[in-house]
């Protein structure tokens, strides 16, 4: 597995002093990013192979949410490359081994001169390797919107700081807008996000938020219904 070591930041936490869960999702964003380029493997040399990786899913179970000065280690292991789909494991740790939370992780590498899948190169493959996945609950991938009409919430327009250095929607932007429409006392103990298309600059969002006990789901549409990315939170 591989691992980097940090200290959680006063820009990464919450009115309560802890890390957030899109500071988390941030966290092993880094991860991955960090062990592709320290196997040149990173953004360089994607963005000459025409090539990047998209998240397709995202499961967070959370323990714990570290508190602000904690240091923490994050890590990460691929433990599947089939065909165009890389499956990825993540987790975060005290320096004392407490396990803070783990996560699945499904994602397509695409061609991005045609935007279409494309079967993942063998180079890519060796220098990853995969690893035993975690011990963890793996839920399918799928989340299906409950039978109810969703109340429709402030509509939202992409901005510059919503995108990442592919021009898209970072996957943690799309949590972050998602999790707005949550109470703040609220804390997500598992979170599950499905990304079903790309948002770029200047497109517009109509939420649909769906609440059933402890879990609220969020359907981050376009103007035709169609949803960019679906989030289901589940909370204390």
């Amino acid at each position: 597995m591989y691992k980097f070591g940090s200290r959680i930041r006063y820009s990464e936490v919450g009115p309560d002093g802890r890390l957030t869960m899109e500071s988390l999702i941030n966290f092993f964003q880094d991860c991955s990013t960090f062990q592709s380029e320290d196997l040149g493997i990173g953004i360089g040399y994607m963005k000459e192979k025409q090539i990047m990786w998209i998240v397709n899913f995202w499961q967070i179970d959370v323990f714990r949410y570290p508190c602000l000065g904690e240091k923490i280690r994050t890590g990460t292991l691929p433990y599947s490359i089939k065909s165009f789909i890389g499956l990825r494991n993540f987790m975060m740790e005290t320096e004392e081994g407490e396990l803070l939370a783990v996560a699945n992780s499904v994602w397509s590498l695409i061609d991005t001169a045609n935007g279409v899948p494309m079967r993942v190169p063998q180079e890519i493959m060796d220098k990853y390797g995969t690893e035993e996945k975690l011990d963890m609950e793996y839920l399918p991938r799928k989340i299906r919107l409950p039978g109810t009409d969703g109340a429709p919430r402030p509509e939202i327009t992409i901005q510059e700081h919503h995108l990442d250095t592919n021009r898209h929607v970072n996957n943690g932007q799309f949590v972050r807008l998602a999790l707005m429409e949550m109470p703040d006392t609220r804390r997500v103990k598992r979170l599950l996000v499905e990304y079903r298309k790309q948002a770029f600059l200047g497109d517009v969002m109509y939420p649909l938020a769906y609440e059933e006990g402890n879990t609220m789901t969020v359907s981050l549409n376009a103007a035709d219904g169609s949803p960019y990315a679906v989030v289901r939170a589940e909370t204390e």
